[in-house]
């Protein structure tokens, strides 16, 4: 500050909070305070970027944060797989409509006669 007839006065102070830094001196913010950032956005109803906005974070930071806990949070996918015993019958393409019934985990049931029409019907519904 600067003031006719007296001197220049700087105060300067120095404050270190302890946290992580990067080589360029950005913030590193602990995974459990990520999880509080995200668990708030979540729950605030606003666009990420708004969130972003009001914690001072780049978007694109915090965008990543977001999509690395959605990763997380789905994990490996699981595939089970169950040995059924088919009939010859059912295994011929000219069966009747109702001679092999097919149960998925979602729920979803699958009936025809040819053991290849569903194998291939299931994989379409798959992808």
């Amino acid at each position: 500050m600067y003031s006719p007839g007296m001197g220049a006065v700087t105060t300067t102070e120095i404050v270190d909070v302890g946290g992580k830094r990067t080589r360029r001196g950005h913030c590193v913010l602990p995974v459990a305070e990520r999880s509080r950032l995200i668990a708030e956005y979540h729950a605030s109803g606003m666009t990420m970027a708004a969130s972003a906005r009001r914690e001072s974070i780049k978007y694109a930071t915090f965008a990543g944060w977001v999509a690395k806990a959605a990763r997380r949070s789905i994990g490996p996918s699981r595939i089970e797989f169950t040995r059924v015993q088919v009939p010859d019958s059912a295994a011929r393409s000219g069966a009747s409509a109702d001679t092999l019934e097919v149960r998925l985990p979602d729920g979803t049931m699958l009936r025809g006669g040819g053991v290849a029409d569903l194998a291939a019907f299931i994989r379409v519904l798959r992808s």
